[in-house]
């Protein structure tokens, strides 16, 4: 009975920690949070980076939506372009056929892109 409890509770804490990791909180160790900065100490504000969010639809996007995604540039986009017109994709996984997209461009793809409904990705700001 113990060792259940103690299970539930390891999962709880587990997610509990993967939810702040997520959320980018960042918990001050108890040193951290006993110095408080004098009224003449200027701070600085910390930004998070932005984080892509939204999705490529593969199947559907022109060149300039597919542009959007990191490491596809107009060649690239144009090889997407020219396979599906003969090789729909039906997984995300057949992305890996296009000629200089490995596993390594797959994984960093992958959260982004989409089978199907709209292109959601926002241009890059520059």
């Amino acid at each position: 009975m113990k060792e259940k409890h103690d299970m539930k509770l390891n999962k709880t804490l587990l997610a509990l920690t993967l939810a702040a990791l997520t959320l980018g909180t960042v918990t001050a160790t108890r040193a951290e949070s006993a110095v408080r900065p004098s009224s003449t100490t200027p701070t600085t504000a910390v930004v998070a980076p932005k984080v892509n969010s939204g999705v490529v639809n593969i199947n559907e996007a022109s060149a300039d939506q597919l542009e959007r995604l990191p490491g596809i540039g107009p060649s690239r986009a144009q090889a997407i372009i020219n396979f599906r017109k003969t090789h729909p994709f039906k997984r995300i996984e057949d992305l890996q056929r296009i000629k200089g997209l490995g596993k390594k461009s797959w994984n960093r793809l992958r959260p982004l892109i989409a089978l199907s409904g709209p292109t959601t990705l926002a241009a890059a700001e520059h």
